[in-house]
């Protein structure tokens, strides 16, 4: 899948931008017509847990969204995914009951 990743006010080195690219990549196992996504990284001033991961997928008919803080960008990568994931579960249960 076609991934763009932003950081915001630093550059995300390419050991960052691959291991989120691994996570967003596992999503597809679960639903293979995700069309493509972004990710935005950020970091706070505020608190130890400063790094922000927002997440946008595009899938036929939908647009999927989380957006996590942790300590480490590693860390928020792996709970937006995790978010993401439980809503391509989500979605495809309704796929295949008929509500969507």
């Amino acid at each position: 899948m076609r991934l763009q990743v932003h950081s915001i006010h630093f550059d995300a080195d390419r050991k960052l931008i691959d291991f989120i690219q691994q996570r967003v990549d596992k999503l597809e196992t679960f639903y293979d017509r995700l069309v493509d996504g972004e990710v935005f990284l950020r970091i706070n001033n505020e608190g130890i847990e400063n790094k922000t991961v927002e997440i946008k997928l595009n899938a036929p008919g939908r647009k999927l969204f989380a957006k996590e803080q942790a300590r480490s960008f590693e860390a928020a990568a792996d709970m937006a995914a995790n978010a993401l994931l439980s809503q391509l579960k989500k979605f495809k249960t309704r796929m295949k009951n008929g509500r969507v």
